[in-house]
């Protein structure tokens, strides 16, 4: 009896996560198909699934059979403070630097939606606050770690960077 986490399940084939239904129901069984066993579920044992519903699209998703299985959980960014000392934590960056990447990344999530189909993770954070402590000239850093992962527009991405120079110097 423990956790099992699968990371990203919607990106399993539709013939993987069905297997899995009985494991998730009251059956609490693993058919194994190739060695013909059936895996029984301690009473212990958990099965936890995690994605990104911003990412999905129609061939993303998960089927409605499927996730009526779990119980869902939404998480959102952590309030500016928290995030401040997690990435600082993570990078080594000072919180004082970090605040400003921080205020940025705010900035740019707010334009989720506008010819953005996803905002800064705190992880584009942490590699951004890491490539700046590492010596990189922060706009570099933002660059590099924020700005180009986020859009292969130029215009998109020459209007992001207007934004990242307002508040990064």
């Amino acid at each position: 009896g423990g956790v099992c986490y699968l990371d990203e399940i919607v990106e399993a084939r539709k013939d993987v996560a069905v297997v899995l239904h009985p494991l998730t129901d009251d059956r609490r069984m693993l058919p194994l198909e190739r060695t013909g066993e059936m895996l029984e579920a301690p009473s212990g044992f958990m099965l936890v699934v995690s994605y990104n519903p911003g990412y999905q699209n129609l061939l993303k998703s998960l089927k409605p059979s499927t996730r009526q299985r779990f119980v869902a959980i939404e998480f959102d960014f952590l309030p500016k403070a928290q995030e401040v000392a997690v990435v600082s934590a993570e990078s080594g960056l000072a919180e004082g630097q970090v605040a400003r990447l921080v205020d940025l990344a705010a900035r740019l999530r707010a334009l989720k939606g506008h010819d953005l189909e996803e905002g800064v993770s705190t992880r584009l954070l942490v590699y951004c606050a890491s490539l700046i402590d590492a010596g990189m000239p922060a706009k570099e850093a933002v660059r590099a770690a924020m700005i180009e992962p986020l859009t292969d527009e130029p215009d998109v991405r020459a209007a992001l960077l207007e934004v990242a120079d307002s508040l990064i110097a």
